[in-house]
């Protein structure tokens, strides 16, 4: 089975970061790292392809650096990368990003593209489903667990009643959720062959597509600081009140 999996190189969330004055647009380390969700969405296609003796391509778009966050999935065990870097994409919303990554995966033939739900430095959520929906293929969102066979893939998908199970025909996109499975700590042997695997990369002018539109951030504002909770005095019937707040808030 042919498996691509959808990643992206961000900044270290544990070191400082700046935004480009007039744009407000993240400055981007030459520097970055694996998107820690991305990890659970890699281990899945490992444990896919190898269960079917496949193959497992990563498929990234964005400044390529010092490709440390690629080579970090490549040192998981993953087989080669394509890298979709093209200087016209800074500042790509969640539409042109999905397409841009359609143009490089319907390049090749492939039976399931996997993806994490989000990434945690945009938070848009959709990439996954619009990726299947320009690839015209169905889309099995929010997977707690995958299962593969017989031409289908199979996901439980967590609900506040238990999970639904959701089947559909390959190819398919499935976007995996953190848990779904354990991620791999690379080898020694792993990182060095990191260094040896192939790494495409395309430009818009490859792909045949049009330079995409920016999106605009008009303004960056400070996230209000937490205000003090809010104290109950416990004269015996404490517990009313606490009732009341959760019955008001719809927890029960």
């Amino acid at each position: 089975m042919k498996v691509i999996v959808c990643v992206k190189q961000i900044p270290d969330p544990a070191t400082p970061y700046r935004l480009e004055e007039g744009s407000n647009w993240l400055i981007r380390p030459e520097e970055q790292i694996l998107d820690d969700t991305d990890r659970y969405g890699v281990e899945m296609g490992l444990q896919i392809a190898q269960a079917t003796d496949g193959t497992v391509t990563v498929v990234s778009m964005g400044p390529s650096g010092t490709g440390q966050g690629i080579r970090q999935a490549l040192a998981m065990g993953a087989d080669d990368a394509i890298l979709i870097e093209d200087g016209s994409l800074r500042g790509s919303d969640a539409l042109t990003t999905a397409r841009v990554l359609a143009a490089a995966i319907g390049r090749n033939d492939f039976d399931l593209v996997i993806a994490g739900t989000e990434s945690t430095d945009g938070y848009s959520g959709v990439v996954p489903q619009m990726l299947a929906e320009i690839l015209g293929v169905p889309a099995l969102t929010y997977a707690t667990e995958v299962d593969t066979g017989d031409g289908s893939v199979t996901i439980h998908r967590q609900t506040v009643a238990g999970y639904d199970i959701v089947t559909a025909d390959l190819p398919a996109v499935v976007s995996v959720t953190a848990g779904v499975v354990e991620p791999r700590y690379p080898t020694f042997k792993g990182i060095m062959d990191a260094k040896k695997k192939p790494i495409e990369t395309l430009s818009m002018g490859d792909l045949g597509a049009k330079r995409a539109p920016e999106q605009l951030v008009l303004s960056i504002v400070d996230a209000p600081e937490r205000t003090g909770g809010r104290k109950i005095e416990d004269d015996g019937e404490a517990h009313q009140a606490i009732i009341s707040l959760l019955t008001e808030r719809k927890v029960i």
